[in-house]
């Protein structure tokens, strides 16, 4: 496969689901918002969403403060904002156009489609009415853009390193969501409705409240949560299922540089799977998600070199 046919795969899937990861973090921020607390409460809030994403220096570039209306404004519509769902989806949908020859008319119809119904959206109307039925068609697109592709594409080359960037966005993603709020969720005097309510946002945000249900059948705890999103295995968002996943479709398209990347992948998911959570909140769990969100950056440098890279090379 020529090298430029696998970045634009690799990246199309990157930024549809950075798009979704975004909606889904800022729809959480939103759903907790709406729970009595103080101005700098909230505020505080939404500023560790544009913390989460290292986006600091270009926000307060336009912004003097971290409140909902501005975040959500530069984190949604912001053409310049290369992390804003906007530019993600335009991303995704020229990434595709490129390599429309490889990915199926399903595919490219179901892209084409959202980036055309994303241009006609009135956003400034769904900020002030309130952004939640927006998350939701984000989330929507994305999932019918993920059941296209699986669906219909041939499961060779190409879908491997689309899967890459897929599992590879989500990891990091799962990992910003819970460091983002696990901090702000500590259990209240009384774990009345308060806290059930946002850990119930929290786990909706990543569609994991029906899962979390049927796994632990008992009330909503900060370490089963914690438990769930990091160490099991069938939860499609957790970072051992996407580990897990990186590490099969990395062997799948080995070749003679990445065998470095091969090994840190796999040593990563080896921790995960034999892995305790009451180990890493021993360690600290603000220091293993720090860590973890190091270690996939690292991965993702080395797709790009060992494969993306170093295939004009070859």
């Amino acid at each position: 496969m020529l090298s430029r046919t696998a970045d634009h795969l690799y990246w199309m899937s990157r930024y549809i689901e950075r798009a979704e990861s975004t909606a889904r973090l800022l729809d959480v921020t939103w759903q907790m918002s709406m729970v009595p607390q103080s101005a700098e409460s909230a505020n505080q809030n939404w500023h560790a969403v544009i913390l989460l994403n290292s986006l600091e220096d270009a926000f307060f570039a336009k912004y003097k403060q971290a409140t909902a209306a501005n975040v959500l404004h530069f984190m949604i519509s912001d053409a310049e904002n290369p992390s804003s769902i906007h530019a993600c989806l335009r991303m995704c949908r020229e990434n595709a156009h490129a390599v429309r020859g490889t990915i199926t008319s399903d595919m490219w119809e179901t892209l084409n489609a959202t980036w055309l119904d994303l241009e006609s959206h009135r956003f400034d109307a769904s900020i002030s009415s309130g952004p939640g039925e927006f998350f939701e068609w984000v989330k929507l697109r994305s999932s019918l853009v993920r059941g296209a592709t699986l669906g219909t594409m041939l499961q060779d080359e190409a879908f491997h390193f689309i899967r890459l960037g897929t599992v590879l966005e989500r990891a990091d993603n799962t990992a910003r969501i819970l460091d983002v709020k696990y901090h702000v969720l500590t259990p209240g005097p009384d774990q009345g409705t308060t806290d059930f309510y946002q850990w119930g946002a929290l786990l909706r945000s990543v569609s994991a409240f029906e899962v979390y249900r049927k796994t632990y059948r008992a009330g909503i705890s900060p370490a089963r949560v914690a438990e769930l999103l990091i160490l099991h295995p069938g939860m499609p968002r957790s970072l051992m299922f996407c580990m897990r996943a990186l590490v099969k479709s990395l062997g799948l398209v080995a070749n003679s540089h990445s065998g470095e990347t091969q090994r840190r992948a796999g040593q990563l998911y080896s921790e995960l799977r034999y892995g305790r959570i009451e180990d890493i909140f021993a360690r600290g769990l603000h220091v293993f998600l720090t860590d973890f969100m190091r270690r996939i950056e690292g991965l993702g440098n080395g797709i790009q070199h060992d494969f993306l890279e170093a295939m004009q090379t070859t």
